[in-house]
């Protein structure tokens, strides 16, 4: 068996666009007919450019291969120029086609991807939730409520969520890291404050930031929030200054998570020899692929930290996530995003019921894609997956941060 064929497809998701402004999916065969699919988590470059740049990772290391040899493929894009080093774009196209390869061969073994890749330790895969505007709320005061986000978080909990995400504390700039307006610090405390009284201890607070803070402006922030017990001060400081979060967290009694802009086992390897982080979230799509983030979930667990897969992605990321998820042994939960075109693409593949995703049976990702609703929802835009704003923090009229990434007119 061979690996011969490659598509890619870019969707665009509807308003409100949960998820990114795009989705990369790649559609690989075999010369024996078998197709698999993967999902690439790049944004560090426009669609086009990114196809370019996948179809360039498979013709050169990939196309004739034999989709178990997942490790020389690997090390041949790892190696590819004379780099031997983390490349968040190139690795990034290799982890949505080495999605693809497990893909293959569960389908050619018609077995479930965790079979492959040391079986079933869990049976269910605890989910973890953003909050979002339920229906009714407009989004641009959602972001900023206390009150509306602690309702959303009590909605959840309803359903049986036992963790839900929530991020009051922008701006993401271009800057680096600032120190945050006292503005942004009491609404933080606010919201904690408020989604705490709404749940209780029924479910965790995860305190989200996007590595925008200086050192002495994420423990100022950190150590205000510390009363409500978060389980998590997500990526406080930017993510290429591991000094500064070991600082954090010596400082600030909220356990650190960080992965989502991280990729391969050298950098997640760094994080945890230098105790920077407590709970790692690798993008699937973008860190490595599976088998990558398997080792890292070993190396994890040497430290004793767990793993919580991250997602702001389409559903295939989110199907090669649950598959790693149940098969480790360090497993704290995984990120969902429920949306309608999640659900149709994968054909209603993988469900949260009462919180949890069950380990699911059917071969390869366990999903069946809707290859024509893939097609049907083409990007046009410019913007990329993710952006940050270029103006620095507002210390004098506060700063609103809209969610995700806000579609563009």
């Amino acid at each position: 068996m061979r690996l011969q064929e490659l598509d890619v497809i870019v969707t665009s998701p509807p308003p409100p666009g949960w998820g990114g402004r795009y989705w990369i999916f790649v559609k690989v065969t075999t010369d024996t007919g078998i197709t698999g699919w993967g999902e690439v988590y790049a944004s560090t470059i426009g669609p086009k450019a990114m196809e370019a740049v996948i179809r360039d990772v498979f013709e050169r290391h990939m196309a004739g291969e034999n989709p178990e040899n997942i490790e020389l493929m690997f090390r041949r894009v790892y190696s590819s120029g004379f780099t031997q080093r983390p490349d968040p774009t190139v690795i990034g196209a290799f982890s949505g086609l080495e999605i693809a390869c497990w893909d293959i061969l569960g389908k050619d073994r018609d077995r479930p991807v965790w079979a492959l890749i040391g079986g079933k330790m869990n049976e269910r895969v605890r989910a973890y939730t953003y909050l979002y505007p339920l229906p009714g709320m407009k989004a641009a005061d959602f972001w900023v409520s206390p009150e509306m986000s602690a309702e959303a978080a009590a909605e959840a909990v309803s359903r049986g969520y036992t963790a839900v995400k929530f991020d009051p504390a922008g701006p993401y700039t271009i800057r680096g890291g600032h120190m945050p307006a006292m503005s942004d610090i009491t609404r933080s405390v606010a919201f904690c404050k408020a989604i705490r009284e709404a749940v209780g201890d029924r479910a965790d607070l995860l305190f989200g930031t996007h590595g925008q803070f200086s050192t002495a402006g994420a423990i100022r922030m950190g150590q205000a929030l510390e009363p409500y017990s978060p389980l998590w001060y997500e990526e406080p400081v930017p993510p290429d200054d591991l000094h500064s979060m070991v600082a954090v967290a010596r400082s600030v009694r909220i356990p650190v998570a960080a992965g989502e802009r991280l990729t391969t086992k050298a950098e997640f390897g760094a994080v945890l020899r230098a105790g920077a982080a407590e709970i790692l979230q690798p993008a699937l799509g973008r860190a490595g692929g599976i088998w990558e983030m398997k080792k890292i979930a070993a190396m994890a667990e040497v430290h004793n930290a767990q793993m919580a897969p991250h997602l702001y992605a389409g559903p295939i990321e989110w199907a090669a996530n649950i598959q790693l998820a149940v098969s480790i042994p360090n497993l704290l939960m995984a990120e969902i995003i429920e949306t309608p075109l999640h659900d149709r693409i994968i054909k209603g593949g993988i469900r949260v019921e009462e919180g949890y995703v069950r380990a699911p049976e059917a071969p390869g990702l366990g999903i069946e894609v809707d290859e024509t609703l893939l097609r049907a929802h083409p990007f046009d835009g410019e913007g990329l997956h993710l952006q940050m704003q270029e103006a620095p923090c507002d210390y004098a009229h506060g700063n609103r941060f809209e969610g995700g990434a806000p579609r563009q007119d």
